[in-house]
């Protein structure tokens, strides 16, 4: 591959990095009591607890709505990074990666 290739798959993959950093993701557990916003590069932007569906004497399940909904989050976020990845890869195997 020779250098004019390697600088626009640089380019390119600068330009995938920015569209992940705008795109948001929003994840849900205990039917909305707790929301998680994510962008494409696995960034939690904001966690959003709904305190009329939250019960206070059972911190537990809070904590396990959040966690619940930070994994889901983070996988969604992972396969849209993948799935706008997936058409570079073949590239990027040129470039001996």
């Amino acid at each position: 591959m020779s250098r004019m290739d390697q600088a626009k798959m640089l380019m390119k993959m600068r330009k995938l990095q920015k569209e992940l950093q705008k795109e948001m993701i929003t994840a849900e557990a205990g039917e909305g009591a707790v929301k998680v916003e994510i962008n494409g590069e696995m960034k939690i932007k904001k966690i959003s607890i709904d305190a009329d569906s939250v019960d206070t004497s059972d911190i537990g399940q809070l904590e396990r709505w959040v966690e619940e909904a930070v994994k889901d989050a983070i996988s969604k976020s992972q396969k849209l990074a993948a799935d706008k990845m997936q058409p570079m890869m073949g590239s990027l195997g040129n470039l001996g990666l």
